[in-house]
């Protein structure tokens, strides 16, 4: 079982567990302010923080955030929304937010295009993605906390992964784990970060 380090975010604004096989690739190269990117320094799964602008109209409820999830994952994915298949979605609870926020995950899966990049032997078969969205309406903000995950030929067992029969395979389930941690530490100290209410 990996190891996990208490990990401020935002300065110090928020603070959750990371695991410690984690680096911050601020140190590395230019993250833009509204972003915390963390990745794996064995593997090439990464953690993403991203604070946003709240989408979609007042209020909360499975239709409303809904339609936001689709929002964010269409402005994460692009164009190439047509090569993501959604497996679940499921109603998210943040342990340590005193307000009880609405928050939802996803598990899904992006296939590269066929003839698109499948000529670099280091292009991943799939990269599967956990994407939970913490949605602060009062200080009109949602915050997306998006695990990716390649599959590269060669780095995993292709026979442990059917997600058709509900095989994560290791590289997922280690990814849902990570996901569960942030869910039970995540904790925001200084609402500031938001910018006004």
């Amino acid at each position: 079982m990996p190891g996990y380090l208490g990990t401020p975010l935002y300065g110090g604004a928020m603070v959750c567990d990371l695991p410690d096989k984690f680096a911050d690739v601020s140190k590395l190269r230019q993250v833009p302010d509204n972003q915390e990117v963390w990745i794996d320094k064995d593997g090439f799964t990464s953690i993403i923080f991203d604070i946003t602008e709240r989408v979609g109209g007042p209020g909360s409820g499975p239709e409303i955030d809904g339609r936001a999830m689709t929002t964010h994952l269409e402005d994460m994915v692009g164009s190439d929304i047509d090569t993501v298949k959604i497996w679940n979605t499921a109603e998210t609870e943040f342990t340590r937010l005193e307000s009880k926020p609405p928050a939802y995950t996803l598990i899904a899966t992006q296939t590269p295009k066929v003839g698109q990049s499948r000529d670099r032997t280091s292009a991943p078969d799939f990269t599967a993605i956990i994407m939970t969205l913490l949605r602060l309406e009062r200080n009109k903000t949602d915050i997306l906390i998006t695990i990716n995950v390649p599959h590269i030929k060669g780095e995993y067992d292709e026979a442990e992964v059917d997600l058709e029969l509900g095989k994560q395979g290791k590289l997922i389930g280690d990814a849902v784990e990570y996901s569960a941690r942030i869910w039970e530490t995540l904790k925001i100290k200084d609402y500031g970060v938001f910018g006004d209410p």
